[in-house]
C-alpha cells in the first residue's frame, strides 16, 4: 500500500467506471507507478477517506499508466488548477466493483480550511464584542 494525496480534487472522476490522477516527478523511486503492469492489467485497491465526514470507499480495479506527453487532452483533464507540478503521467483506474467501509474507526481529521471555516462565526463575533467594548471604554466617563 502507497499513500497517494495531493490537493483537493486531485483524483478525478472520468466517466461511470474510470478514476485518474496525475503522477508528478518525485524522488525517482517511482513507487506509485513502478509496480503497475505496463499493460495495464495491473489490479489496485484505492481506500479513498474523507476524514471530516467519517466515510471511505474501496474502489477494486485495474490501474494502467499513461505518458502524458501521449495523451496530452487527458494530462490537461487531471491537472489540478494552481497546481504547480509538472504532470509527467496519468494513472487510470477502470473500476470493477466498489464498497463502503464501515466508518466506526475513522478518526476525524480536518484541513486547516476547513477548521478556518468552522471558526470564522466566533472569530467574528471576538471582533465584533471588541470594538464594541473598545467604544465603551472610550465613551465619556459618568460619575455615580
Amino acid at each position: 500500500m502507497q499513500f497517494k494525496g495531493g490537493p483537493p480534487g486531485f483524483l478525478h472522476v472520468l466517466d461511470d467506471r474510470t478514476v485518474a490522477w496525475a503522477d508528478f516527478r518525485g524522488n525517482r523511486q517511482y513507487v506509485s507507478t513502478g509496480n503497475l503492469d505496463p499493460a495495464g492489467e495491473a489490479r489496485v485497491a484505492i481506500i479513498a477517506m474523507d476524514h471530516a465526514l467519517q466515510q471511505r470507499i474501496k474502489l477494486l480495479g485495474t490501474a494502467r499508466v499513461v505518458d502524458a506527453a501521449a495523451d496530452p487532452a487527458l494530462a490537461a483533464q487531471v491537472t489540478v488548477p494552481d497546481h504547480r507540478a509538472v504532470v509527467e503521467r496519468v494513472v487510470v483506474v477502470t473500476v470493477a466493483a466498489y464498497d463502503w467501509n464501515c466508518p466506526q474507526h475513522i478518526t476525524p481529521r480536518y484541513t486547516a480550511d476547513e477548521v478556518r471555516a468552522s471558526v470564522a462565526p466566533l472569530v467574528a463575533e471576538v471582533e465584533r464584542l471588541r470594538a464594541e467594548n473598545a467604544a465603551l471604554r472610550a465613551g465619556p466617563v459618568r460619575a455615580g
